[in-house]
């Protein structure tokens, strides 16, 4: 049977701050836009974001870890830059679109090493497989909505 390591419970903490990071980047993202299909597909995805990050904390709870709160430096630093781009693009839809194609799939790769430690317990490999499967899915989304514009 796998144990809960506080190597795990780390590595969660840093995927649950890359998720706040996200979800505050969708809805920077929402902001920018004008569209209303988009501006509702960033909000959805906040909201999905928000969803995953709580399913994190049960989980990092559920096995005695402590639970970081808030996002990263670096994620306030691209999100300003988010803001930066808006203000100088011509097209602030395709720049927030990059941004979310570059975001998801550097979310990714973060889930792929969670996934990739070995003593993860079954209830957390399973939830992470389950968020980086609706991940890999709305980023075929994103990209098609980029081709689109």
């Amino acid at each position: 049977m796998s144990t809960y390591t506080e190597t795990v419970g780390n590595k969660l903490n840093d995927l649950l701050e890359k998720t706040y990071d996200a979800e505050k980047g969708y809805k920077k993202a929402a902001e920018n836009v004008e569209h209303s299909g988009l501006k509702s597909f960033f909000t959805r995805k906040a909201n999905e974001r928000y969803n995953f990050g709580h399913d994190l904390k049960g989980e990092i709870k559920s096995f005695g870890q402590e639970v970081d709160k808030g996002g990263s430096i670096k994620g306030d630093a691209h999100r300003a830059w988010m803001d930066v781009k808006s203000l100088f693009s011509s097209d602030n839809a395709e720049s927030m679109l990059e941004e979310a194609i570059r975001g998801e799939k550097s979310a990714l790769k973060t889930y792929n090493e969670v996934l990739n430690e070995t003593s993860l317990p079954s209830s957390t490999r399973s939830l992470l497989s389950n968020q980086m499967a609706t991940i890999e899915s709305e980023l075929s989304t994103i990209k098609r909505l980029e081709d689109l514009q």
